[in-house]
Parts: structure tokens; C-alpha cells; sequence
């Protein structure tokens, strides 16, 4: 069973499914669903539509780069049945899916690594901004308290996380939180 993709966004295209448009010359292009199948025939470019697969690599959302993609590529060389060549081969293909999986893991978390500091930079902003609609005893010492207490220092990739919480009595408390890693 040959599993192809979609020619538009690259999703699997498995047999019997989806659209096959057949051009004069003789070019096949198969599609997952009509969505596809009508972007292609309006002449848009994958590049240009959001939810394809190659705008979020351009983006930098997917990964572009890993070897472990590559394992996907269609091999047309047919072998002979060998009982020990196939339980080799199912045991590779799990430990390429587990590989797969944990650089998927830590692209995603370099990816959002920047966001902690900057949503806090973002609420002590607004908080800075809106000081009207802080009750009248955290508002008047609002300003020493925002200029005393700085965005937390946090490390992505080491097994704990140090990180600063506001309590409603205004005073501020550091939490420290385990983080599970491979």
C-alpha cells in the first residue's frame, strides 16, 4: 500500500482517497480533499496559505531539517521475505519514531522558549499602565513593587524552573517547579 501526499499540503494521501487530477502532459497531482484540489486549480501558491505544510516550515513552526524525515522517503525495491530482516526493520522503526518524537519535544521548546520572559515583561507593562485599577493599599506602593521585582530568570532545559508569583496580599514568593526531560 503506497501512502502518497497530498500535492497541495503534503498530508497523507492514502489509496482510494482524496482527488487525482491528471494534466495533459500526463502529470499526475493527488490531493487529500477538495480544499486542496480547488487552492490548485485557483493558482495558490502552498507558500502563501497558512495551514499548509510548507508556510509553517517557512514560518519556522515545523521542523525542516531532520534526518528522521528521510526514513519517510518511498523505496520501490522489493525484497525477499526474511523473518529476521523484518523484526530488525519494526525495531528501527520504533526507535526512529522515538527519536522523531523527542526532537519534535525539544524543537518545540526552543521554539517557545522566549515566551515566559516576554509575557512577563508584557504584564508587569500592564500592570505599570492600569495602576487606577489596583486596590488603594497594593496601589500606592505599586511603583517601588514593579521596579524591586524583575521577570524571572528561567532555564528551558535544566530539570527545575525558578519562577516568581505575585500573592494578593501584594508581597511576592519565588516558586521552584520540576520539569520532566528525556
Amino acid at each position: 500500500m503506497r501512502i502518497e501526499n497530498c500535492f497541495f499540503c503534503s498530508r497523507p494521501t492514502y489509496p482510494s482517497k482524496g482527488i487525482t487530477f491528471v494534466r495533459n502532459d500526463a502529470k499526475a497531482f493527488r490531493f487529500c480533499r477538495s480544499k486542496c484540489q480547488r487552492a490548485f486549480t485557483k493558482k495558490r501558491q502552498a507558500r502563501k496559505v497558512k495551514w499548509t505544510k510548507i508556510s509553517r516550515q517557512h514560518a519556522g513552526k515545523e521542523m525542516q531539517v531532520d534526518r528522521t524525515l528521510q526514513f519517510a522517503a518511498r523505496r520501490n525495491v522489493p525484497t525477499r521475505y526474511n523473518r529476521q530482516l523484518m523484526a530488525q526493520t519494526l525495531h528501527a522503526m520504533e526507535r526512529v519514531e522515538e527519536i522523531r518524537a523527542r526532537r519534535e519535544r525539544v524543537f518545540y521548546k526552543k521554539r517557545m522558549a522566549g515566551n515566559r520572559e516576554r509575557e512577563t515583561a508584557e504584564n508587569f507593562k500592564l500592570v505599570s499602565e492600569n495602576e487606577h485599577l489596583l486596590p488603594r493599599e497594593l496601589r500606592e506602593n505599586a511603583d517601588a513593587k514593579v521596579a524591586d521585582v524583575e521577570p524571572a530568570k528561567t532555564k528551558v532545559f535544566k530539570t527545575e524552573r525558578r519562577k516568581l508569583r505575585a500573592r494578593v496580599d501584594g508581597g511576592v514568593e519565588e516558586v521552584v517547579e520540576g520539569m520532566d526531560m528525556d
